[in-house]
């Protein structure tokens, strides 16, 4: 069976790379509240420290400068500094361990690692980001894509082909994009079952993109580390402010792109206004 990569085929001379939960779906929040984090407490029944442990989980993951990483990842550094408080966690060696040097952060990844090592810190991982899925599924079907996305894919789409990449559940990005009718826009729908966000960029530069005709739209650290470490340029959906972000990503940076003008100063300017909007 061909993989995603090998299916995909370019058209056009330019790849603009978007995430999707917090960067054109309005989900992060809702996911972050209803979702990981209290699955996360009843999975490892922290209810007696549950305030601070909410409070830190929605800091790491929504509001700094870690904004916006693989659950896993979120899930490790969020036990990481509650281990130094005195909470134990069972197994938690066996979870950084898996984090830190998988090279795939999914479920299907940790099974294997399940199948080799019997841990039982993985397999209460497992369990969580199962009932994650669950939960997600059973969310009221009221999400929307920020204002200014439809139009912005739409006109994006005209001028350059458009591959979501995203360290979100596959099902659930399938689910959103197709609900919204937004998938007619794209190349590709990459979620975290493709590899991470870095990998999926590298991947797709293979297909014969010049890294200065490749931009990666996000609104996470994560998505610049991803642009800087294939060499490709980034632009930022600034949290608050999506709708205006959306709207000059299709008049102004697109059309750098386009003609050529997207340049360093351009560029420093757009990653100094996201690091600002970031605690």
């Amino acid at each position: 069976m061909q993989t995603v990569f090998e299916q995909y085929e370019k058209s056009s001379e330019f790849l603009v790379c978007v995430d999707s939960d917090g960067c054109a779906m309005d989900t992060m929040e809702i996911k972050h509240r209803k979702c990981f984090a209290p699955e996360m407490i009843k999975t490892w029944n922290l209810f007696e420290k549950e305030d601070y442990i909410l409070n830190l989980w929605y800091d790491l993951n929504l509001y700094t400068r870690t904004r916006g990483i693989n659950r896993f990842k979120g899930l490790a550094e969020t036990f990481k500094i509650i281990s130094k408080e005195g909470i134990e966690i069972k197994d938690l060696d066996s979870i950084i361990n898996w984090v830190e040097t998988t090279n795939e952060l999914s479920n299907n990844s940790l099974r294997r690692e399940i199948e080799k090592t019997d841990s039982e810190g993985l397999k209460m991982t497992l369990a969580w980001s199962l009932a994650v899925n669950e939960s997600i599924e059973n969310l009221p079907q009221d999400d929307e894509p920020f204002e200014g996305v439809k139009v912005g894919l739409e006109g994006i789409s005209k001028l350059a082909d458009i591959s979501v990449v995203s360290s979100a559940n596959g099902e659930a990005l399938d689910s959103e994009w197709n609900r919204h009718d937004l998938v007619k826009y794209l190349k590709a729908l990459l979620g975290q079952e493709a590899g991470t966000k870095q990998h999926c960029i590298a991947e797709l530069k293979k297909k014969g993109y010049d890294a200065n005709k490749i931009l990666m739209v996000g609104d996470a650290p994560g998505d610049l580390h991803a642009a800087q470490n294939n060499d490709v340029n980034f632009y930022p959906i600034l949290v608050n402010k999506e709708g205006f972000s959306w709207e000059r990503l299709l008049n102004e940076a697109v059309p750098k792109l386009i003609e050529g003008t997207f340049d360093e100063k351009y560029q420093n300017q757009l990653i100094e206004e996201f690091n600002s909007s970031l605690k």
